[in-house]
């Protein structure tokens, strides 16, 4: 598995000229919360836990800027059921609504 990187509003792993995986998050105007709204991992990293740590590497972050985050994409809402030890950045009750 690549690198991940760190982009604008995003974090990502790339090979080949091409983005493998990535995970994109968007700033919530009203709350300064983090809304991640996509995951996405190719074929060639499935089965790798590439989204599991694209999922670590935006709380991580999220953690280091005292935000909160409303995980959108579902991939990342069933991580952060999965691991509860990503309350401390999960905003209110984990809806965009």
């Amino acid at each position: 598995m690549g690198q991940i990187v760190q982009g604008e509003g995003r974090f990502y792993i790339a090979g080949d000229g091409k983005d493998l995986a990535e995970i994109t998050y968007r700033l919530e105007e009203a709350t300064g919360n983090w809304i991640v709204d996509h995951t996405f991992v190719s074929e060639e990293l499935r089965g790798q836990g590439t989204g599991e740590k694209l999922v670590r590497a935006v709380v991580d972050k999220a953690r280091e800027a005292r935000v909160k985050i409303i995980p959108e994409c579902p991939y990342a809402a069933k991580q952060f059921e999965r691991h509860k030890e990503y309350s401390d950045v999960l905003s209110g009750d984990g809806s965009a609504s």
